[in-house]
C-alpha cells in the first residue's frame, strides 16, 4: 500500500546474497532440507512443563553414588565433566580410554577439521553480499588463529603444508554445505556451537555440549527447535546417539527439540529422528552409564575391558593391543568422520 503524499512504496532493504534466495531457485537437495526442517505448528510436538524437573531428578538419584568417589583422592578431577565425546570413550573402549586419558590432546588435521568448519559455517551465516567457500574458510581459519582457544597455537605453529591440507580439506567441506544446504535466514534463528550445559549435585557433574546448528526455538510447551550435526563418511550410530545427548541438554535447559538430524555433506543426505520423551529417558540412562563407567576407570576402580571396533585406527595403544591389531586385519574401510 502507498503512503499518502509519496510517488511510489518504500524500497524494503535487501537481504544479504546468501539468504536471497526464493524456494524456486533451490537445487533438489536444499530443496529437501526446507522440506524435512519445516514443520506447521500444528504438527509439532507438545511437552510437559514438568519432564526438564522429571529428568534431573533422575539422573541425579542414579548418578548419586558417584559423588563420594569424585571427592575422594582416587579421582583426579574436582569436577566430573561429561561431553559427547567424553561418553563415547567411556561406553567404548575402556582401554583406548585409560591410554587417553593418560597422553595430552595434541591438534592435528583431523581434530583441527571440524572446528574451522563449523566456524566457516556461522560465517556463512552471517555474511553480507557474495563470498566463496575458501573466502569463508580463510576468514575461519584467521579468526580462529587470533582467538582465545588452543587451536590457535596449533594454527600459527603448523607447517604451511599442513596449513594447506587442512585449507583443502574444509574447503571441500564448505562446497559440500553451500551446495546442498539452504543459506540460513536470520528468521529461522540460526546459531552455530552455541554451549548447552547442565549442572547436577551442585555442580559437581558437569553435562555440556555445542551442537554444530539449532534452528528455530520452543513456544510455550510446543517444541520448535531443532538441532543438526554436519559429518563426513558413513553413517554410525555415535551420531545420532550424540544428538541424543544434545536433545536431553535442552530438556534439562528449556523445553526438548523438536527434531534431531545428522546431516552428510558428501552425500547431502539426512538422518532425522523425532525427539520423544523415551528418546530422552534412553538418553539419560547412556549419560548414567557413561559417567558410572568413566568414573570407574578414571579412578582405577577395576581393570579396563577391551572392545575392539573402527577406533581402533587411531587408538594409542593400537600396535600393543592383540584383540585391536586382529580387528584392524579384518576390518574394511570405514571412511572419515568429523
Amino acid at each position: 500500500m502507498v503512503a499518502p503524499g509519496c510517488d511510489s512504496a518504500p524500497t524494503l532493504p535487501k537481504e544479504p546474497a546468501l539468504n536471497a534466495m526464493r524456494a524456486a531457485d533451490y537445487n533438489p537437495a536444499q530443496q529437501e532440507v526446507v522440506s524435512l526442517l519445516g514443520a506447521p505448528k500444528g504438527e509439532r510436538p507438545t511437552f510437559d512443563a514438568s519432564l526438564r524437573d522429571e529428568l534431573r531428578f533422575l539422573l541425579e538419584e542414579r548418578l548419586e553414588p558417584l559423588v563420594a568417589i569424585i571427592k575422594s583422592d582416587r579421582f583426579d578431577d574436582d569436577v566430573l565433566y561429561l561431553s559427547k565425546f567424553r561418553l563415547v570413550q567411556a561406553l567404548g573402549c575402556e582401554r583406548k580410554l585409560l591410554a587417553e586419558l593418560a597422553a595430552p590432546f595434541q591438534w592435528s588435521i583431523p581434530t583441527a577439521r571440524g572446528t574451522v568448519t563449523h566456524k566457516a559455517i556461522e560465517l556463512s551465516a552471517h555474511w553480507r553480499g557474495e563470498t566463496s567457500p575458501l573466502a569463508l574458510v580463510d576468514e575461519a581459519m584467521a579468526r580462529l588463529e587470533n582467538a582465545d582457544k588452543s587451536i590457535a597455537d596449533y594454527l600459527q605453529s603448523c607447517e604451511e603444508t599442513e596449513r594447506a591440507e587442512l585449507r583443502a580439506e574444509v574447503g571441500t567441506a564448505m562446497t559440500h554445505f553451500l551446495e546442498c544446504f539452504p543459506p540460513l535466514k536470520p528468521k529461522w534463528r540460526p546459531t552455530t556451537d552455541s554451549p548447552i550445559r547442565a549442572e547436577l549435585h551442585a555442580g559437581l557433574i558437569v553435562l555440556s555440549g555445542k551442537p554444530d546448528l539449532t534452528l528455530g526455538q520452543p513456544e510455550g510447551t510446543v517444541a520448535g527447535k531443532v538441532i543438526i550435526d554436519f559429518k563426513t563418511g558413513r553413517f554410525s550410530p555415535v551420531h545420532r546417539e550424540d544428538l541424543r545427548f544434545y536433545a536431553l541438554l535442552e530438556a534439562l535447559r528449556i523445553l526438548p527439540p523438536r527434531l534431531l538430524a545428522t546431516y552428510y555433506l558428501d552425500q547431502a543426505k539426512f538422518h532425522p529422528e523425532e525427539v520423544t520423551r523415551e528418546l530422552l529417558l534412553s538418553a539419560a540412562e547412556r549419560v548414567i552409564d557413561g559417567a558410572h563407567r568413566y568414573v570407574e576407570i578414571a579412578s582405577r576402580h577395576r581393570e579396563p575391558t577391551v572392545a575392539p571396533g573402527p577406533a581402533c585406527r587411531w587408538c594409542p595403544v593400537q600396535f600393543g593391543c592383540d584383540e585391536g591389531t586382529a580387528y584392524l586385519d579384518e576390518a574394511p574401510d570405514e571412511g572419515i568422520d568429523w
